[in-house]
């Protein structure tokens, strides 16, 4: 389980949400073995008029991704393959992008964060349970 949070200083546009969407899971799933179905994307849109590096109004399109993973579930090397990865995917999709639209992985404690009622750090325990 990750949580993905997007915010992109473009256009809003159901088809660009769900293709941003479909990137950052797929990427979740593949570079940082998370199991997809559980991966929660969140996409806001903002005018890029609204958003400023440097003090200036950005002209090109921008944007701010943070992934908040279960703490020690992930290598420096997964992570900054992701970062890449993203950078590029996001790139791709929405076109030219500043340098400064930037990707911040997050990583938190197994028993601060969870789903469905259940912190991580009980979801490993019981499978190992499960498992012996």
């Amino acid at each position: 389980m990750p949580y993905l949070n997007v915010r992109l200083a473009t256009s809003e546009s159901a088809t660009t949400a769900q293709a941003v969407a479909t990137l950052l899971t797929d990427l979740a799933a593949n570079v940082l073995g998370k199991q997809a179905d559980v991966a929660a994307v969140d996409i806001q849109f903002v005018d890029p008029k609204r958003w400023f590096v440097g003090g200036q109004s950005v002209t090109a399109q921008n944007f701010y991704l943070e992934v908040k993973l279960t703490a020690g579930t992930n290598t420096r090397n997964e992570k900054a393959r992701f970062i890449a990865e993203a950078f590029a995917g996001l790139k791709h999709l929405l076109g030219q992008v500043t340098p400064t639209s930037y990707i911040v992985l997050q990583d938190v404690n197994a028993d601060d964060w969870g789903f469905g009622g259940q912190t991580q750090g009980y979801r490993y325990i019981a499978n190992q349970v499960k498992s012996h």
